[in-house]
């Protein structure tokens, strides 16, 4: 996964590149003394705040050994992250130390090294980064900007917006991973391998408590923070799996087709135990559409399917839910497609036209949920619609921005159906399933899931990039 360093810019006969090699390493070797400097100044504040407690120790053992990994690697580094955060979840809240009145742990440091990441490799090689990828998230970045200075609650706004930086980071460092068809498969690989231990914790999970059982009732989360998070993740990482098995690019054994299949099954059982519906549907779209362009015996099997998971009285009553609850009434309870309905209605009707151009400011929805929502108590919910919540918090400037960022992303990806059809298709339909189920629930703050979404379209995208750079004969 090394890239191989491009003569044109190392060359000693040639002092512009020399020179340019130089700055870049002299402005990551001034960021690097930064973040040290950082480190050392943190120290003494993060010794008073373990107070003995073995899981806030592991905390800055952690970010030595982020810090050290960072300078051997920067891909290797980020390599190891995404296969790891899927199940990191589970054990980063109990890592949590409060510096003054800000809350960090492990999770937080790789955030922040996630972003530091890209900001190296950028400073490094700034010419692997086309332009118009580098301008692709610029609008919407400043939007958020603009929203941070605007919220109202300052402290939940930095940190929602550093996410939103995160996921343009992630996107970005696929660029300086994929130079080839097989850095792209490898993308695809690290993916799918990081489901491993979210499946592995769900089995043994299931099996020591005899069932399913967690915070949210009867739904399977695994190592996520809300099994909605890890359904989505289900869908990506099970469409991926598809690919892999499908693509005539990887060549599979017969046991391995046997055993990636087995595979793929028991991830569409985890997702059936999410009870997370919307992501039902958009798996069930994927293959739908497979089915329609691709091979029409999976309509067979996708009714087939469907037919045996009404079977299930745990699937069957979140589908018949969706038939009761659907009225505002005293003492009445909604179902959770009627609940977002009220929670829409009520927080566009509290809007004053003079926030309908730069909105109330980044996180400001769930900030005046309790104010504007009859049924939120003193509960601050967030949107469950990425669309009402950009537009609540950044106005119709900042939804704009939001949705050229995914127009701009699809019209690259288009250029992918005519390097590899069915990649192209996969990655299309996961950009559509995620523009999709925005519109029920709260994506922008599913960070674990956008790092790998955005992390497979950053790939398709830089090896989109990569063929067009190409001379005509090394294609």
């Amino acid at each position: 996964m090394t890239i191989a360093s491009n003569p044109a810019n190392t060359s000693a006969d040639n002092p512009a590149s020399v020179t340019g090699s130089w700055a870049a390493s002299s402005r990551a070797a001034c960021l690097l003394i930064v973040l040290a400097i950082a480190i050392g100044l943190a120290i003494p504040a993060f010794v008073g705040a373990v107070d003995g407690r073995p899981a806030h120790a592991l905390a800055l053992p952690a970010l030595l050994l982020l810090g050290m990994l960072l300078l051997y690697s920067r891909v290797l580094l980020l390599t190891a992250i995404l296969l790891l955060r899927a199940a990191g979840d589970v054990f980063f809240d109990s890592t949590r130390v409060a510096l003054g009145s800000v809350q960090i742990g492990v999770g937080g440091l790789i955030n922040a090294f996630v972003i530091v990441i890209a900001i190296l490799l950028v400073l490094e090689q700034p010419r692997l980064l086309p332009k118009k990828v580098a301008l692709l998230w610029l609008p919407f970045l400043l939007a958020g900007l603009a929203g941070v200075l605007l919220a109202p609650a300052p402290g939940d706004a930095v940190r929602l917006y550093l996410a939103q930086v995160s996921y343009c980071a992630v996107f970005v460092s696929a660029f300086y991973i994929v130079r080839t068809l097989d850095d792209f498969k490898r993308c695809v690989r690290i993916v799918l391998l990081s489901s491993l231990l979210p499946l592995l914790y769900g089995v043994v999970d299931i099996a020591v408590q005899g069932g399913v059982h967690g915070p949210n009732g009867a739904r399977l989360q695994s190592t996520f923070a809300h099994p909605n998070i890890y359904a989505f993740y289900l869908t990506l990482v099970v469409a991926l799996g598809f690919y892999v098995l499908k693509s005539a690019t990887y060549r599979l054994s017969a046991w391995q087709r046997v055993g990636l299949s087995a595979y793929l099954l028991l991830l569409l059982v985890m997702l059936a135990l999410t009870q997370t519906r919307s992501a039902w549907i958009a798996c069930f779209g994927l293959f739908f559409v497979y089915g329609l362009l691709f091979e029409r015996r999976y309509l067979l099997y996708l009714l087939l399917i469907a037919v045996l998971a009404l079977l299930i009285p745990e699937v069957r009553e979140r589908v018949l839910e969706l038939g009761s609850g659907n009225q505002v009434r005293q003492y009445a309870k909604l179902n959770s497609f009627a609940w977002r309905l009220y929670i829409w209605e009520s927080g566009l009707a509290w809007m004053r036209p003079s926030h309908y151009l730069f909105g109330y400011g980044v996180d400001a929805f769930a900030y005046y949920s309790p104010t504007f929502f009859p049924l939120a108590g003193k509960t601050h919910f967030g949107a469950h619609n990425v669309y009402i919540q950009w537009l609540f918090e950044l106005g119709a400037i900042g939804l704009l921005a939001y949705l050229w960022l995914f127009a701009r992303l699809l019209g690259m990806l288009k250029s992918l159906l005519g390097v590899d059809r069915l990649a192209g298709f996969i990655v299309i339909a996961l950009v559509l399933q995620y523009l999709a189920v925005s519109v029920s629930d709260n994506m922008a703050a599913y960070l674990a899931f956008n790092w790998y979404f955005w992390f497979v379209a950053g790939a398709a995208c830089a090896l989109l990039a990569q063929r067009g750079a190409a001379p005509e004969g090394s294609r």
